[in-house]
């Protein structure tokens, strides 16, 4: 009986001893894109940053790749398949991607790493985010006065310029705006070119002929993106020097761009995620506006048209392609 005793001990207590000695279950994330499977400079940031801060995907932390591959409409789909699978948070990329994580779950925290403004449905406020939602965004204001400014500098003889958005994003058609308001003050006459399809585009170049613009701004944004190559062909056809938001604008062959660094806000966005794993709520962290800009100009598209640019331009670029 005494055996028996003693054997029943054992057995109780090795239950815990055998609970304790289980691994704890690594972290689950998801990722949700309007964009593609292929190469990605941005993804690979915040995988990058998820380096950084220890972590190794599919040992110590997987994640839960869904792209749209250009199709807004399965957003919603691919985001309610994420919260099926129990993701501890969601990176979103882009506004329609994180309004479509958020219609799919109040609980599960979602990062977002890359929209213009995040008041326009996604957060209460930047300081304050509330609810579920938080992360990184590329709104500021008085940039649209500034890049206008630099592309004046870089030629000088623009007295019209043509501004090149997507009219279905509210985003981008405010900063339209500001640039259509900012133009005066330069002596620049700005002309809208407005599209909601990338079948469009030829026509808008064609205005921006008939309009006898001397340069291009292109905001770039879901719809555009992935057009960059047959936007910078149409500018080159019509020898329009033009500018962006991003640097990969012109490194793509654009004559210059100046804007936030995209790469460094998703490596940043690897922060917040770690933060949330950790513990904290996403309503606690405050949305993050950038703070590094680039410059970046492209010494071989200005040849290709033609253009001297001022030596004290160049001298504040932080990259110059030639």
């Amino acid at each position: 009986m005494r055996l028996a005793t003693h054997a029943l001990a054992v057995v109780v207590l090795a239950v815990p001893l055998a609970v304790a000695a289980q691994p704890a279950a690594i972290p689950r994330i998801g990722v949700l894109s309007p964009g593609s499977s292929g190469p990605s400079p941005l993804l690979n940031a915040f995988q990058q940053g998820l380096r950084e801060l220890g972590y190794v995907e599919e040992k110590s932390i997987v994640i839960e790749y869904r792209f749209a591959e250009g199709r807004p409409d399965r957003l919603p789909i691919l985001a309610a398949e994420l919260v099926r699978l129990k993701v501890a948070a969601i990176l979103t990329i882009n506004t329609e991607a994180s309004l479509a994580a958020k219609s799919a779950t109040k609980t599960i925290p979602i990062v977002f790493a890359w929209v213009a403004d995040p008041t326009g449905g996604l957060v209460v406020s930047l300081a304050r985010p509330g609810a579920n939602v938080t992360g990184l965004t590329t709104f500021v204001t008085e940039l649209s006065g500034k890049r206008l400014q630099l592309l004046k500098q870089a030629v000088p003889d623009v007295s019209r310029a043509s501004v090149l958005w997507n009219s279905a994003s509210s985003a981008a058609t405010r900063v339209a705006k500001e640039m259509e308001g900012e133009g005066p003050r330069l002596g620049i006459h700005i002309h809208a070119l407005s599209v909601r399809s990338p079948d469009e585009l030829p026509k808008a170049f064609e205005s921006a002929a008939r309009n006898r613009s001397g340069a291009l701004f292109v905001i770039e944004e879901t719809l555009l993106l992935p057009h960059r190559t047959r936007i910078l062909e149409l500018a080159a056809k019509h020898r329009l020097p033009a500018s962006s938001q991003y640097r990969e604008f012109a490194e793509a062959g654009g004559l210059l761009s100046y804007g936030p660094n995209l790469p460094d806000l998703f490596r940043r966005a690897a922060i917040y995620v770690d933060k949330i794993l950790k513990g904290t709520k996403p309503g606690d962290l405050p949305v993050e506006q950038p703070t590094k800009f680039e410059l970046v100009i492209n010494l071989k598209t200005a040849k290709a048209l033609g253009l001297t640019i001022p030596e004290e331009l160049l001298l504040r670029a932080d990259r110059v392609i030639e």
